[in-house]
């Protein structure tokens, strides 16, 4: 008989009651949030390949229906942002933002469209979309109802944030936003996260591509 321990068996992770849920979100039990989030993101956006696929991703849809997306994004918050999770959390953080500040999102952006015509080829996408079509498209993958290609989503939105960006930094060079120094470099600060998450986002579209983003 050996000596030797089992060899432990890889499983698909199983999405846990709607009240573990919860609670995992608050921080309880990392491993079993971990394996949440995992199973979370992925009924999310492979969508049904089985009867017990169509049941957690039922389960996930109607809890973010029911308790609000953030009950669902709160467990994506730790993961690293190349997987799956990591990817949605970033994608949530930026629907959020562009539905609580519509004005300066879209002032940011037409800002940078004047000044971006190159980097918007550089990043892949000719016609990166604009706040009100990010956020619908991102809406579509948060709540599991997305179609096509993933990622093109995850570039298109990468796609958005250098655009932002480019737009934010230029606010932040004019002399009337300058004038108030914490201001300008507020701005400046985050035009430089905001290029890190689009960087971010290019990656995990590659790795979803080559089948390595779980």
């Amino acid at each position: 008989m050996s000596d030797q321990p089992p060899a432990r068996r890889h499983h698909r992770p199983a999405l846990p009651g709607d009240d573990a849920i919860l609670a995992m979100a608050g921080g309880i039990d990392p491993q079993a949030r971990e394996e949440a989030a995992h199973a979370a993101a992925s009924a999310l956006v492979h969508g049904a390949r089985s009867a017990a696929d169509a049941e957690v991703t039922r389960r996930v849809v109607r809890l973010a229906q029911d308790e609000g997306l953030e009950v669902i994004a709160e467990l994506w918050s730790d993961a690293p942002a190349d997987s799956l999770a990591g990817a949605l959390w970033r994608l949530y953080v930026l629907r959020t933002w562009v539905q609580r500040a519509p004005r300066s999102v879209a002032d940011q952006f037409a800002e940078g469209r004047r000044h971006a015509p190159v980097m918007e080829v550089v990043a892949g996408v000719a016609d990166p979309p604009g706040p009100a079509e990010v956020a619908a498209v991102l809406d579509a993958v948060l709540t599991g109802v997305a179609e096509g290609d993933f990622a093109v989503t995850l570039e298109r939105a990468a796609a958005f944030c250098r655009v932002v960006a480019i737009g934010r930094a230029h606010h932040a060079d004019d002399p009337r936003v300058a004038d108030a120094e914490d201001d300008a470099s507020g701005l400046t600060r985050s035009a430089a996260r905001l290029l890190r998450t689009a960087e971010q986002l290019e990656s995990a579209g590659r790795r979803w591509r080559d089948g390595e983003l779980g």
